[in-house]
């Protein structure tokens, strides 16, 4: 039996989330975006990925406020937030990022990026070190890699509207989990949360990926950094994030068994107690 969007987010704990009090934070002439904060103590601020917008953090969020303050915002495109005039790279969407931890006054917190979050979060450390504490990020790697399934979702994306029910793009979503979904309140979260962003944005966002790469620049990051991998995320491979973490100075790789791309989700408890580990050797390394 399929639960309705109320009881999904009781049963997933966002409830108190989603229902939190929004602000509209300017960007220095781009526009605005939508600010949530949540919680207490170190802040931790998050980087949704490219469909979903922050809601679909809302269960990891809410475990992660227990103990810090928990910082979400809307990426450019979201409801709320500012649609680029020109095409946006991911360099764009770091330099909002960076002007959310000025105009919030943040100094150093902990940046936490997910799947085109986690690339958003990555270009955010390197071209802007000092801003960033600690950097923690799941399902990306230093260079995004054209695939047939991408090449494939970007042109039915650019080219064709679909319903909100269509077969295709659910059927993508699933993947996301890394296997067969059994139906139930967390997979009806994420195909909900997805087809709340508009199709065109997903496109937007998918061809700004196709630029990303930050092989080169790594040696740029200044700041303790966690990298998380599952171990079925069909997306981007387990081996792939781990080669990412061997590649930043002095970074920690973990692994999310069982985990696929979005086991930012699946295995929230597991990625908020890494996450929060992060955090505290970040300020032990300050002390």
């Amino acid at each position: 039996m399929r639960l309705s969007a109320r009881n999904r987010a009781r049963s997933l704990g966002t409830t108190a989330v989603e229902s939190s009090a929004t602000r509209q934070l300017l960007l220095g002439g781009r526009g605005a975006v939508e600010v949530i904060r949540l919680g207490r103590g170190e802040p931790i601020v998050m980087v949704a990925g490219l469909a979903g917008g922050w809601k679909l953090l809302a269960p990891l969020a809410r475990r992660l406020a227990r103990r810090h303050e928990v910082i979400l915002y809307g990426l450019r495109g979201d409801r709320g937030a500012p649609i680029e005039a020109r095409p946006a790279g991911i360099e764009d969407y770091a330099a909002d990022l960076a002007s959310v931890i000025e105009g919030l006054g943040l100094e150093r917190p902990t940046v936490l990026g997910v799947s085109f979050g986690g690339a958003v979060a990555l270009e955010m450390a390197v071209e802007h070190p000092r801003q960033v504490g600690a950097l923690a990020v799941q399902g990306m790697e230093a260079t995004f890699r054209k695939t047939l399934g991408s090449r494939i979702a970007l042109k039915v994306l650019e080219r064709y509207p679909l319903p909100p029910d269509n077969r295709f793009l659910n059927q993508f979503f699933n993947v996301l989990h890394g296997g067969k979904v059994e139906p139930g309140p967390l997979s009806d979260f994420v195909v909900e949360r997805c087809w709340a962003t508009d199709q065109a944005v997903m496109a937007r966002r998918l061809r700004a990926l196709e630029s990303f790469d930050v092989s080169d620049r790594l040696d740029r990051i200044d700041a303790p950094t966690l990298i998380l991998g599952g171990t079925r995320d069909a997306v981007v491979p387990v081996a792939r994030q781990r080669a990412l973490a061997v590649r930043i100075d002095g970074a920690r790789f973990e692994t999310l068994e069982g985990a696929g791309h979005i086991g930012f989700l699946s295995h929230r408890d597991v990625v908020a107690r890494h996450v929060g580990r992060l955090v505290r050797r970040a300020m032990a390394a300050v002390c």
